[in-house]
């Protein structure tokens, strides 16, 4: 049974920073690649980062040189982090992490929502 917890969301002025953490457990393909997205209110979902089983990663235009997505995968837990730097107001949105995605996600490219097969439970991003 695979899980994804996301936490550290918040509110946060623009220009502000926030780290996003997503634990992962249970079962999880190794091989597949992991990411963030977000949605905000009358949007449909988008990519903002994938990391792949390399550990090489992708970013939307929109965040690009201001977020960067790391992984830890030591002591067998495997948590994604993304640091948020420079947060603009567009930025809000609800932040979600993923899993069991397709195995090819470097060079710039982000797959679509649903070649993902695992979802966390989102976390709520304000930038004011």
């Amino acid at each position: 049974h695979v899980q994804l917890v996301e936490s550290g969301g918040g509110s946060v002025q623009a220009g502000g920073f926030l780290r996003l953490s997503c634990l992962a457990s249970g079962s999880l393909p190794s091989n597949y690649c992991m990411g963030w997205f977000r949605q905000a209110p009358g949007k449909e979902r988008e990519g903002v980062a994938t990391i792949d089983l390399n550990g090489s990663t992708s970013y939307s235009d929109s965040v690009k040189g201001r977020f960067t997505l790391s992984q830890d995968n030591a002591n067998a837990k495997n948590t994604l982090y993304l640091q948020m730097n420079s947060l603009k107001p567009e930025d809000t949105a609800v932040y979600y992490c993923a899993a069991n995605g397709p195995t090819y996600c470097s060079g710039g490219y982000l797959p679509p929502s649903d070649e993902f097969g695992f979802w966390g439970q989102g976390t709520q991003v304000t930038v004011s």
